[in-house]
């Protein structure tokens, strides 16, 4: 049994397609997945998904909230906090 996605065509190459990330010219290979347009570049790995009208849609940045597996850094602890202008409302208590 393939691992193939159902429903998805050949990958193929489009003639004078330039890559939106390097700038190459006929690196782009293009193929559907259930009528979704992908496509992805042989030369530096880019790959995005189009819309109806074949624009690129943007991808989810991976973050600490949808990237299982992250661990915040722990704080420094060199770093000290500095106060640039006084505030009238911190007074230090007289001594």
């Amino acid at each position: 049994m393939s691992d193939a996605p159902v429903n998805s065509t050949p990958k193929r190459f489009i003639a004078g397609a330039v890559c939106p990330a390097c700038s190459e010219t006929d690196s782009i290979k293009m193929w559907n997945v259930d009528g979704v347009p992908h496509r992805e570049c042989v030369k530096c790995g880019y790959a995005d998904t189009l819309d109806a009208r074949g624009n690129s849609v943007p991808k989810e940045l991976p973050t600490r909230v949808n990237v299982s597996g992250l661990k915040p850094k722990a704080a420094d602890p060199n770093v000290q906090a500095v106060q640039f202008f006084p505030n009238p409302k911190l007074k230090k208590p007289s001594e």
